[in-house]
């Protein structure tokens, strides 16, 4: 087995478990959608002893399972006894995000299939509690398309195994419209010039030359990015040493339009010259901002 990586796949219902899995498919993940928890292990076993063995392997077991996921707890404490390494990909959205989907996709919540779609949300967050706090992984996919979702699954999860790299999410965003929570380290941007109060800046975004140049010509900016290059130098190789193997940054301004974004994707181009997986999302960009 210690060739073998199993992802299990978890999270809310709606929350893009079936695109995610999809995605993996794609990837070469060997996939199986809602496998009672009890058979992991010998389906994990049986896979490892496959001519050609299997060596990637992901599983969705979510509260469709019934009282078979009351189980799940007990079989990964198994697992860890077995030396099995697995790895727990959780998935959630907002409550609002959640309703919409089942709304538009006109199916019920599975613990509720008579209706009360919001009180089926709110009792498998309670049932997903202890999953959701013994994730490696946790993706809000409230602000996701179903192209961005697979963009991150990918960029999680599509390299070739190689552990002295880190897959990085660079995420911009707009303090006003709340810190994402899937962050693992969040910087605030605030303090740098605001183009916004620039009149022909005010209009473009932190993709635009013009808004880069503004922002990167403040001597602020310039000791900044020097004392977060060092940073992230210092914090890259200790994680990877503990190891972690995916990171999101969350960058944050007032709009999440323009210093932000400018420096999502200057931070972005420093960590690829380093071999790092990249992916930069700008999660607030297009909306209306003030500053």
């Amino acid at each position: 087995m210690a060739a073998t990586r199993l992802l299990i796949v978890t999270g809310m219902s709606g929350a893009g478990k079936t695109q995610a899995v999809r995605c993996l498919e794609d990837l070469g993940f060997f996939c199986v959608d809602n496998l009672p928890p009890k058979l992991i292990p010998k389906f994990a076993e049986l896979c490892a002893q496959t001519t050609g063995r299997i060596e990637r392997i992901a599983l969705v077991v979510d509260i469709r399972g019934g009282e078979f996921f009351n189980k799940v707890l007990d079989v990964l404490d198994d697992l860890e006894k077995q030396g099995v390494r697995y790895e727990i990909l959780y998935l959630e959205a907002s409550n609002e995000t959640l309703v919409r989907r089942f709304k538009e996709s006109r199916r019920p919540h599975p613990l509720k299939p008579a209706g009360e779609i919001v009180e089926g949300i709110e009792d498998e967050r309670q049932a997903l509690r202890e999953m959701r706090g013994l994730a490696h992984k946790i993706i809000d996919t409230s602000n996701f398309s179903v192209a961005q979702l697979k963009q991150e699954i990918t960029n999680l999860y599509g390299g070739n195994g190689d552990q002295e790299r880190l897959a990085i999410t660079n995420v911009s965003f707009g303090y006003k419209y709340g810190i994402p929570l899937d962050a693992d380290l969040v910087i605030d941007v605030r303090f740098l010039p605001n183009p916004h109060y620039v009149p022909e800046l005010q209009p473009l975004t932190g993709l635009d030359e013009p808004v880069k140049k503004y922002v990167f010509d403040s001597p602020t900016t310039h000791e900044f990015l020097s004392r977060l290059e060092s940073l992230f130098d210092f914090l890259i190789p200790q994680y990877i040493r503990e190891g972690k193997t995916t990171l999101t940054l969350a960058i944050g301004c007032t709009g999440g339009k323009h210093r932000s974004v400018a420096l999502a994707d200057w931070l972005g181009e420093r960590l690829r010259e380093h071999k790092h997986r990249i992916a930069v999302r700008h999660r607030d960009l297009g909306r209306d901002s003030n500053p």
